[in-house]
């Protein structure tokens, strides 16, 4: 064997991952898993706090109920990947090299960006100073707070989006002393089929909640909530979920990104314009035969499972294969012993089947709760395959 060929043999690859939400994480494990002693690769995941944030399950966070602290460097341990706490502030495409806090440098070999979306608070004047958000677990505490303080008194949920009507129904059915509006432009459950749809209104009428649909939010003030047209509703709490936005980072980092900032992938989910960067999760714009995926933690894993896939065929010096996903279903929760599943075809557009009630429930449950146990099967699982959640069952993917 030549020096050269020895040289690069103990070349250390140097994987960075940024963000550990469900895409980050799930992309983590599935390397840190496989590198055993004699691997030539470093993972290193970079996040703001160590605490992961379980997104799906903030709403009731924000209506008082505790939720476990989950640690993300107990997760790490014994994969042999690499924790970094702190924000990403630049990331440098021609140095290869990521900046945390202004004061430390990571370089790297090949990028995970995988720094998902927030709510937008910027698009409405107000929201970013009056009204509440469910960004991490400390928002959603903070909310919790104020909902546990305020007697009697109104709570406008803007958006009638899933989140949206999930937090509604949570906090009315947590707070019956507190009347609950949810305000949206489409009605609740618009995507799903028109029997669901019924019976997710059927729920939020059960729970008192009012629904206001066809309203556009135009301010947000102290104590109120400004409509198009001129009307106002009077307001106690404003809980805002409605749009999100991506950080700046990868279109400052001069990567090719959309309309929205995510950053857009070739079929493999590596950045078009810079290949050596993965995008993953809400961050990337992804497209599919039906068009680009919308983020969910449902499609946010499986983009994470198919990076790492894709990194570990590239050093065997294997084409990354292309990335293909279907969605299966829309859970959602109307309260803690009620819910709704509307199940899909694979572009997202409702299927004539759907659970609803406690079967609904313990359904959700099975498939959208924290999917520690499924990562904690990923570290101890053989290098010959991975599995993902996908519809209640779990999947199996091959490497070759």
């Amino acid at each position: 064997m030549s020096a050269q060929h020895e040289a690069g043999m103990a070349t250390t690859h140097r994987v960075v991952i940024l963000g550990a939400g469900y895409a980050g994480l799930s992309t983590v494990i599935q390397l840190a898993s496989r590198v055993g002693p004699g691997e030539n690769m470093r993972v290193t995941l970079v996040n703001a706090q160590e605490r992961f944030t379980e997104r799906l399950r903030l709403h009731m966070t924000a209506s008082g109920q505790r939720l476990a602290e989950l640690s993300i460097p107990e997760l790490l341990e014994g994969t042999g990947a690499h924790f970094e706490r702190g924000w990403v502030t630049a990331v440098d495409v021609n140095a290869k090299t990521v900046r945390i806090d202004d004061e430390r440098v990571l370089p790297y070999d090949t990028l995970v960006y995988a720094l998902g979306g927030v709510t937008d608070t910027a698009a409405v004047p107000g929201v970013e100073d009056h009204a509440y958000t469910l960004n991490s677990a400390q928002d959603a505490e903070v909310l919790a707070d104020r909902l546990s303080r305020l007697g009697r008194g109104t709570v406008v949920v803007v958006g009638s989006g899933l989140t949206g009507v999930e937090s509604a129904a949570e906090i009315a059915e947590r707070h019956p002393e507190l009347n609950v509006v949810l305000l949206g432009r489409g009605e609740p459950g618009a995507a799903m089929n028109p029997k669901a749809r019924a019976y997710v209104r059927a729920a939020l009428d059960r729970l008192k909640v009012e629904v206001r649909s066809g309203a556009e939010v135009v301010k947000v003030l102290p104590g109120t909530v400004e409509l198009a047209g001129g009307e106002s509703v009077a307001a106690d709490a404003v809980l805002w979920t409605s749009g999100t936005r991506v950080s700046p980072l990868a279109s400052a980092a001069g990567l090719t990104v959309d309309e929205h900032g995510r950053i857009v992938t070739d079929a493999a989910l590596r950045s078009v314009s810079h290949a050596e960067v993965y995008a993953v999760g809400d961050a990337a714009a992804i497209r599919q035969g039906y068009g680009v995926m919308h983020g969910t933690c449902q499609s946010g894993m499986p983009t994470g499972v198919h990076a790492a896939l894709s990194i570990l065929r590239e050093l065997k010096g294997k084409r990354p294969k292309p990335f293909r996903f279907g969605y299966y279903h829309t859970p959602v929760s109307l309260g803690r012993h009620d819910a709704v599943v509307q199940f899909t075809h694979p572009d997202d557009s409702p299927r004539r089947l759907y659970l609803t009630g406690r079967v609904a429930v313990r359904y959700k449950e099975t498939v959208t709760a924290a999917p520690w146990p499924t990562w904690g099967r990923m570290k101890k699982m053989p290098a010959s395959g991975v599995f993902w959640p996908r519809g209640g069952r779990f999947t199996r993917v091959r490497e070759a």
